[in-house]
């Protein structure tokens, strides 16, 4: 039987959108961040990443973060949003290599970069199966 029949989506819908919501609310609290603490997000940005930007460039990339959060928490535009989703976490990851090969030292929290890239991973891969209460299956409905 496939994983996607119409009698295995049973489980799976409901996870998905646990799923969705859970990444969505992730971005959600990081933009919020950016906005509250821009000074924190240019430290972090120079530090872990080597860029110098500007705390109006960090509330600009937090404005975004919001809009993208918005947009996974409610299934809009799924191959668009669930991709740039996936890749913030996987540029983080691969900036910040170094931190997560050596994680048990003040930088133990990049650990937690990887299980949410494999997550964003399922939720983009699985994106055609995630239609409870999305936006993008009430639009094909309508259509």
């Amino acid at each position: 039987m496939s994983l996607l029949a119409k009698d295995a989506n049973l489980p799976l819908r409901p996870a998905l959108l646990l799923l969705r919501l859970s990444l969505g609310g992730f971005l959600l609290l990081w933009g919020i961040d950016k906005l509250l603490a821009p000074f924190a997000s240019v430290v972090i940005f120079k530090r872990f990443y080597g860029l110098s930007i500007s705390s109006t460039l960090a509330i600009i990339a937090g404005v975004f973060e919001l809009a993208l959060a918005l947009a996974i928490i409610v299934g809009l535009y799924k191959i668009f949003s669930y991709g740039l989703g996936l890749l913030l976490p996987g540029t983080s990851v691969v900036v910040t290599h170094k931190q997560w090969l050596l994680p048990f030292d003040e930088k133990h929290l990049f650990i937690a970069a990887l299980p949410i890239l494999g997550a964003f991973i399922v939720l983009f891969l699985l994106r055609d199966a995630d239609n409870l209460w999305s936006l993008d299956a009430w639009r094909e409905k309508r259509q």
